[in-house]
């Protein structure tokens, strides 16, 4: 069984940064594909960034060139750096493994971005 914990949300004002981290319970180089998925309130849950074993990301076209997703496999976590966020980037965060035909899940992150 993967474990995955968030962290690193909380209140930020528009335009201010945060970076998230989720840190996974097994080596992160074996892990395939790892997300960022976040839910905003009355929202669907939405996949936010993606990243494979190769480092190969993708990104929702609402936070392209404002939020970086990485992995760290020293730490095994995964990262997400959101940068010049909006109020509509509120959300619960939360990240996602899939191995072996599995999906694993944190319990997500609040972010808050408000004046």
């Amino acid at each position: 069984q993967v474990q995955l914990v968030e962290s690193g949300g909380g209140l930020v004002q528009p335009g201010g940064s945060l970076t998230l981290s989720c840190a996974a319970s097994t080596n992160v180089a074996g892990i395939n594909v790892l997300r960022w998925y976040r839910q905003g309130p009355g929202k669907q849950r939405e996949l936010v960034a993606t990243i494979n074993s190769r480092g190969n990301t993708d990104y929702v076209p609402s936070v392209k060139g404002r939020f970086r997703i990485s992995r760290d496999n020293v730490r095994n976590t995964v990262d997400l750096q959101m940068n010049n966020l909006k109020p509509e980037d509120t959300a619960v965060y939360t990240c996602n493994a899939f191995i072996l035909l599995k999906n694993y899940w944190g319990q997500g992150t609040q972010v808050t971005v408000s004046s």
